[in-house]
């Protein structure tokens, strides 16, 4: 089995990446995506998206991680590919998934899957453009308004030289509403004759598996569930509980520690709301923490608390 962590735009950037891989069994981390429009972006944009690319693309524990691009013309999208994997990325990830009404506007993401033509010519021109030896992924999810084209896109995905394809169980009108259809995924598979791998609704060792039964993958990728359960590795391959409370505590003072040291400190307090919103799905004390913290904007302030709140978990 291969677990991959999944991109989450303005959520798993590379302090979240970081930390999440140093307690986790991760075999890759995809980026948040690079935004490609009509232009070959400067280096700065890839180093930012992927400070890692600096460290042998890699997490400060190894874990590989590849960079994710997405936009709608295939030049431009084939240019900034193969300055992606110039600059040191392992390969290159193409989002068709993305469901954000910004992104659809303006062309990119879920919206492309009402046109497999154009996500042939999309991925036919990164795959020229990346050497053969690195993969060309490539991430969609069951279809924009129904699911009348999965297969249809998927095969055009194939046809067009990807190396493996990861596919969201919904489609970008069902957005992240349960159920996950991975019958669907099992279809794709069976059709295809590249590696692809199920993502959507896998919270634990009991959803991974009834997920690689349906489907019949047995790689996965997880993406909230990270944030939710950040030992989410370990519960999925060993069928264990979630860390303790303390144990995610002192996560997030690491994460204030790197935000401090990283120049994001004033940006601190609406990243930690954030990771709370998701955290208290399964902790009730992450529910308590976040009203308590919610009017705050001071983030010397909220450590205070977040230290105050350790000191007693721990005692």
């Amino acid at each position: 089995m291969r677990l991959i962590l999944a991109p989450m735009e303005g959520v798993m950037d590379h302090d979240m990446r970081d930390l999440l891989t140093g307690i986790n069994t991760f075999d890759l981390c995809v980026t948040e995506f690079v935004r490609v429009t009509d232009t070959l972006l400067p280096n700065r944009v890839f180093y930012r998206t992927c400070p890692e690319l600096l460290q042998g693309a890699k997490t400060s524990n190894g874990t590989p991680v590849r960079l994710q691009l997405l936009g709608s013309h295939p030049e431009y999208m084939a240019l900034n590919a193969q300055r992606a994997v110039k600059l040191g990325s392992p390969g290159v990830d193409i989002n068709f998934g993305c469901p954000s009404k910004t992104v659809n506007k303006n062309r990119g993401g879920a919206i492309l899957l009402r046109e497999p033509d154009q996500l042939f010519s999309i991925v036919r021109a990164v795959r020229e453009a990346v050497p053969a030896e690195l993969p060309v992924t490539a991430k969609i999810r069951l279809g924009y308004e129904d699911k009348s084209l999965f297969l249809e896109n998927a095969r055009a995905i194939e046809q067009a030289g990807a190396s493996e394809l990861a596919v969201h169980a919904r489609t970008k009108a069902e957005g992240y509403r349960p159920p996950a259809h991975w019958e669907y995924i099992g279809k794709i598979r069976e059709n295809l004759g590249i590696p692809v791998i199920a993502n959507g609704e896998i919270w634990n060792h009991e959803d991974a598996r009834r997920c690689m039964d349906a489907s019949g993958c047995t790689d996965l990728m997880v993406g909230r569930p990270s944030l939710v359960t950040p030992n989410i590795t370990t519960m999925i391959r060993e069928s264990v509980r979630p860390m303790s409370w303390s144990s995610v505590l002192q996560l997030i003072l690491q994460l204030s520690d790197r935000d401090r040291q990283n120049g994001k400190w004033q940006y601190h307090p609406s990243r930690l709301k954030q990771w709370l919103n998701y955290l208290r799905k399964a902790y009730p004390q992450a529910q308590n923490l976040f009203e308590r913290i919610r009017s705050l904007r001071d983030a010397d302030a909220i450590v205070e608390i977040l230290c105050s709140d350790l000191a007693r978990a721990a005692s």
